[in-house]
């Protein structure tokens, strides 16, 4: 597929939330689109804790906020599908671990986007894993989120 007829994928930042570094988040998402997803575009939802907990009690019957939701689309070729992440938590973890809001975005939606191509850290035996280590090495972010659960 070609660049020219691919898509962008699309940053969405409900309205309200004051974020810095919404530029270097679109073009975090694009080069994932590039170099991760094959071409194939995804939506983003920047939103908050309550947002994400409706969304969990909804698709996941978890009544509770998380960091990041995936959901993948049921076809199979075009739109990867839509990834929902909280800058409430991306703050908090941030601050938790030690490293910038935006650095955590991005760690929060590579994350998502490897959900979106399949791979579940629950059941496939470290391959996911294995994968976001080797995506945050090449894109020099900080520790994801499978290592922090099992560290």
């Amino acid at each position: 597929m070609s660049s020219a007829a691919t898509e962008p994928p699309s940053l969405i930042v409900r309205s309200g939330l004051r974020i810095t570094g919404r530029a270097r988040l679109s073009n975090f998402a694009a080069t994932l689109q590039r170099r991760l997803t094959g071409g194939r575009p995804f939506t983003c939802l920047l939103t908050g804790d309550e947002e994400l907990r409706r969304l969990n009690r909804r698709f996941r019957r978890l009544n509770k906020a998380t960091d990041v939701l995936s959901f993948p689309s049921a076809a199979p070729a075009g739109d990867l599908g839509d990834i929902a992440v909280s800058l409430d938590r991306a703050r908090a973890q941030a601050r938790q671990f030690g490293h910038r809001v935006g650095d955590e975005l991005c760690i929060l939606i590579l994350h998502g986007v490897i959900h979106l191509l399949g791979m579940d850290h629950e059941a496939d035996g470290g391959e996911m894993a294995r994968t976001e280590l080797a995506w945050r090495k090449k894109l020099r972010l900080p520790s994801g989120l499978i290592e922090r659960v099992s560290a």
